[in-house]
């Protein structure tokens, strides 16, 4: 395996991340300078933006008949996402849940992905399948601006001026500025899309791997850089409720829009390996699941449950490594924790829940 195909993950990565920002950046700011309000901006621009790398990847997988790739990056982000990112950020710092997460965002992320799994029964993801999904994230985005505007976050939207530097006075010719950067961010996603796949099919090749196991792992984590960081960032800063938000928005994006606008375009229906839907949609399912009583109870996400993650992300990435390399634990491993793990843990969980219900209705 030569340095090249190793060149291509680093430039492509580096390209999707710089690519992204830049692109969040100069649209947002044009949003801006239209009179947009600053939430909009939040809940479209910001949150989509950050989901740019696993459009950019998928579309370009899906274009070159890489199918594996393209549902691995979205699956597997989606999987990184709550496990490796969230565990990451609780252990800095408990995180805060909102109440409107609980009650409609995470049934929405848990409805799409078992919609989504649904859809790729068959084992391919036709265009009908894409227009009914990118109808989803178009529904879904409508009734966030509509919920905005309804009731109006002052908070938020002052720190999206903050953010965005809405306070300042416009500079001349500024909107062709901001213009150029989306422009620019386009090309560098693109760009880095194309490096991207080109150096992941090689170290799949390389390495003996199935594309669908690379898109599982290193596309996957490496494409949810923009979520890790801001979520990262959120929390050492304090906004530990945007940290979660910021999670949950970009899963519900991913399956809707990035998967259905790859099967959209894709030239043939998106193939799905039957692998991936007897052990990876799964636990994107149960990852999605689990999260209803882990910050139903307390609004939270503590620091014990941030290691559960992190635990939960290191025996999966083991069992795709072990089962990529044809070792007979790899079975077993996998039925363990399909059959044994997960459920206790969500009896655990569940059973949390109830006495936190219980204890607040006592109070109450």
């Amino acid at each position: 395996m030569s340095l090249m195909v190793w060149g291509y993950l680093v430039a492509g990565l580096v390209l999707l991340v710089i690519g992204a920002e830049v692109l969040v950046r100069g649209a947002a700011k044009v949003a801006a300078q239209f009179g947009i309000p600053p939430l909009i901006i939040g809940l479209t621009v910001v949150a989509f933006g950050t989901s740019a790398p696993e459009t950019a990847v998928s579309v370009q997988a899906a274009l070159a008949g890489s199918g594996d790739l393209a549902i691995g990056n979205v699956v597997g982000s989606n999987i990184a996402n709550v496990l490796f990112i969230l565990g990451l950020t609780a252990l800095i710092a408990p995180l805060i849940v909102s109440r409107q997460l609980i009650r409609l965002d995470v049934p929405i992320m848990i409805g799409a992905s078992m919609l989504t799994m649904a859809l790729a029964w068959d084992g391919s993801l036709s265009k009908l399948d894409g227009l009914l999904l990118f109808t989803g994230i178009v529904v879904y985005t409508i009734f966030l601006i509509v919920s905005a505007y309804r009731e109006k976050n002052i908070a938020a939207d002052d720190e999206f001026t903050k953010e965005f530097a809405q306070n300042q006075p416009a500079k001349p010719y500024g909107w062709v500025i901001n213009l150029v950067l989306i422009l620019v961010g386009l090309v560098l996603l693109v760009g880095g899309a194309s490096l991207l796949v080109e150096g992941a099919v090689s170290l799949a090749r390389a390495l003996g791997l199935s594309e669908l196991v690379i898109g599982l792992t290193v596309v996957a984590v490496g494409t949810s850089l923009p979520e890790l960081a801001t979520s990262l960032l959120a929390a050492i800063r304090g906004e530990r409720d945007i940290a979660v938000g910021n999670i949950v928005g970009s899963n519900i994006f991913n399956l809707l829009c990035v998967l259905g606008l790859a099967s959209l375009v894709s030239p043939a229906p998106v193939l799905v390996a039957a692998n991936a839907l007897a052990f990876d949609f799964p636990v994107m399912i149960g990852v999605a699941l689990v999260c209803l009583p882990i910050f139903f109870s307390g609004y939270r996400i503590n620091r014990w449950e941030g290691l559960l993650f992190i635990s939960y992300y290191v025996a999966y990435t083991l069992y795709l490594v072990l089962n990529a390399s044809g070792r007979p634990l790899a079975q077993q491993f996998g039925t363990a924790m399909l059959g044994y793990v997960l459920p206790m843990t969500a009896i655990t969980l569940l059973v949390i829940t109830v006495q936190y219900w219980r204890k607040n209705r006592a109070l109450g």
